[in-house]
């Protein structure tokens, strides 16, 4: 398979969700309109009545309104990514927006209900079907899950949740994070049951937004490695990622009514997403040359999805009240942004870290060793001693033995149970015709049953030994998933047909959309060319209509930039308030130190103090022996 060299942009999709019972009740009107087959998205200014402002228009690569379907959102815009994690690229799915606007339900929803499952149920069906039906293929399947929390990153699957986590980063696989746990899953319930684990150790906190807003940012990676055998022989392994991301809600702190803690981690989210935002205006600007991704946890962990070897969609999630247009904007205005970032995807192939490269080279050992054994074991019946009765008799049944051994082998079905049963009955007929021959003096019988006896130790030991190799290449194979033609019965291979259908409709509605919006941009410029006029006053009319229109583009245009510098006014002035209030608390650690710590101790670990930049934290140097000495 060649690898994908072009670039490709990121993907923007936008969904709204219907009012809820709060905006009702307080009479909020909607300010957002939708063509669903355009992809646009108008909004409304509430005051717009009293100043003549011109309605706000997007245009994205698809839009959901509220009466849309999980499954719909799934097949149009993330089942061709998903299918493109499995052929060997790395993917990101990610939720922005703000609290309360539905992420999580886009994300995750009703897990139980088919036709509300959210994103990432949809995936687990969809990863685990395809290796079902995949032919000739060997597939492992990894989860690891992640939340960054007030900029620190945690194992949501770590049994010890104290435990903070570092990125690193390697020139070959590039940023990770160290220690992350991983664990295989071989299903849609195990999987499902991993990230119910995780879930239940996510940060979550009551605001004014939302009464369970997300605190943190989450990220469920999902990696599928897949082995193949390649037309020169030998076994080729693709590895995709997949990276689920549910950012934390972005809103203004006024809004959210954060105290305290609350406040806190409202700074450090807000913080996290303009870093995102820096991102993204870095990359789509073009005069940029350094781009902006050690600003923070959150950047770095997405630094492969914006602008690097991954696919890319984003789902911007807004809510439709003239309560929020603030926000909705802002997060449209984030998003019309975002589209224009352009990734270069590539398949990964035969990567030197592949899990299931080891486990393969693992369990082919451990088969070799399981076939030297069962060797020797042939080796050790063909080495006799011919001329004392009891080793006679002995001769004889390992005779009988080899001749069935090599007729079974032969058949090549010799089970392995019924192998060591027949050794352990074989030796318990010898000792019995030793017990039996009398001919046998008292010390020469009782130095045979001895032998007998030790023999049947060596294959009471060899036995579990063997058997012990054999559930461990059990276990590591059962953890490589094949599928193939036993596994699709009659009804699974209707439901691939319907899957293909689906795939097939959605993406007969996505060409639809681009060439709508093809056509809508054409139309203009068509009209132009073709327009004859009957009079010169005709001609005025017409001209002065397209000078009017063009002049209400402008004085839009020039509202959009009166809007987008009063927001960047506001957010100046949220990182001003944030940057005094960690400056005054700042001056209050500087005040504990100059009055409770005695100097000498102050320079102490002043002298030890050294900031690490690929963590961007303070580090203490361990107190040697020479300095406790000095000291």
């Amino acid at each position: 398979m060649s690898r994908s060299k072009s670039s490709e942009s990121v993907k923007v999709v936008v969904r709204c969700r219907p009012m809820n019972e709060k905006e009702r009740a307080s009479n909020f009107e909607r300010v957002v309109s939708m063509d669903v087959k355009l992809g646009q998205i108008v909004v409304r200014n509430p005051r717009s009545g009293f100043t003549h402002e011109h309605p706000k228009v997007f245009t994205f690569d698809s839009v959901y309104d509220w009466n849309s379907k999980q499954v719909d959102l799934y097949d149009e815009t993330f089942r061709p990514l998903v299918d493109s994690v499995l052929l060997g690229f790395n993917g990101t799915i990610f939720a922005y927006g703000q609290t309360g606007t539905g992420k999580t339900y886009t994300m995750e929803g009703v897990r139980n209900d088919p036709e509300k499952r959210g994103v990432i149920p949809n995936s687990f069906e969809h990863i685990f079907t395809h290796i079902s039906r995949s032919q000739n293929q060997q597939y492992l399947v990894r989860a690891s899950y992640l939340e960054i929390y007030q900029e620190e990153i945690r194992d949501l699957l770590a049994k010890d949740q104290s435990r903070r986590l570092e990125l690193k980063e390697r020139p070959d696989t590039g940023v990770y994070v160290k220690d992350l746990s991983s664990f295989v899953t071989k299903s849609v319930r195990e999987i499902e049951h991993v990230m119910n684990v995780g879930n239940q150790n996510r940060s979550v906190g009551s605001t004014n937004m939302n009464e369970h807003s997300s605190r943190s940012h989450a990220i469920f990676v999902i990696t599928i490695e897949c082995s193949e055998l390649g037309p020169d022989g030998e076994n080729h392994i693709r590895v995709g990622k997949l990276n689920l991301v549910d950012l934390a809600g972005s809103e203004r702190q006024t809004k959210t009514g954060a105290q305290g803690e609350r406040l806190k981690e409202a700074t450090k989210i807000n913080l996290s997403l303009s870093a995102l935002g820096n991102v993204i205006s870095a990359l789509v600007d073009g005069k940029s040359t350094h781009i902006p991704y050690r600003d923070s946890k959150l950047t770095r962990l997405l630094q492969d999805s914006l602008g690097g070897n991954a696919r890319t969609v984003m789902v911007a999630n807004i809510g439709p009240a003239s309560y929020n247009v603030e926000e909705t904007l802002t997060t449209l205005r984030y998003s019309n942004r975002a589209k224009n970032i352009k990734n270069k995807p590539r398949i990964n192939e035969d990567p030197k870290d592949a899990l299931l490269r080891e486990f393969q080279e693992e369990i082919a050992r451990l088969k070799e060793q399981l076939e030297k054994r069962s060797g020797k074991k042939k080796k050790k019946g063909r080495k006799r001693r011919v001329g004392e009765a009891g080793e006679q008799l002995d001769d004889d049944v390992e005779v009988e033995d080899e001749e069935e051994e090599e007729e079974e082998g032969a058949d090549g079905d010799k089970n392995i149970a019924d192998y060591w049963r027949e050794q352990q009955e074989n030796l318990e007929k010898e000792k019995k015709a030793i017990m039996e021959d009398h001919s046998l003096v008292a010390e020469e019988k009782q130095r045979l049953l001895m032998e007998k006896e030790k023999k049947m130790n060596d294959l009471h030991r060899e036995k579990e030994a063997s058997e012990m190799l054999a559930a461990k290449v059990k276990a590591m194979e059962s953890k490589l998933l094949v599928g193939g033609k036993n596994i699709v019965d009659h009804t699974n291979e209707q439901q691939r047909i319907l899957d293909q259908k689906r795939q097939e409709i959605a993406e007969q509605k996505r060409r639809e959309r681009e060439m709508q919006q093809e056509v809508e941009c054409r139309d203009e410029e068509t009209l132009e060319l073709k327009e004859t006029y009957s009079s010169l006053q005709q001609e005025v009319d017409i001209k002065t209509k397209k000078l009017k229109k063009l002049f209400a583009k402008l004085q839009a245009v020039k509202a959009e930039i009166h809007d987008v510098q009063e927001e960047h006014i506001k957010e100046r002035q949220e990182l001003e308030q944030t940057q005094n209030e960690l400056t005054r608390e700042l001056k209050l650690k500087h005040l504990i130190i100059e009055n409770f710590i005695p100097l000498e101790e102050k320079n102490k670990i002043i002298s030890r103090a050294t900031f690490d930049e690929e963590d961007d934290i303070w580090k203490m140097k361990p107190i040697t022996r020479v300095q406790e000495y000095v000291n």
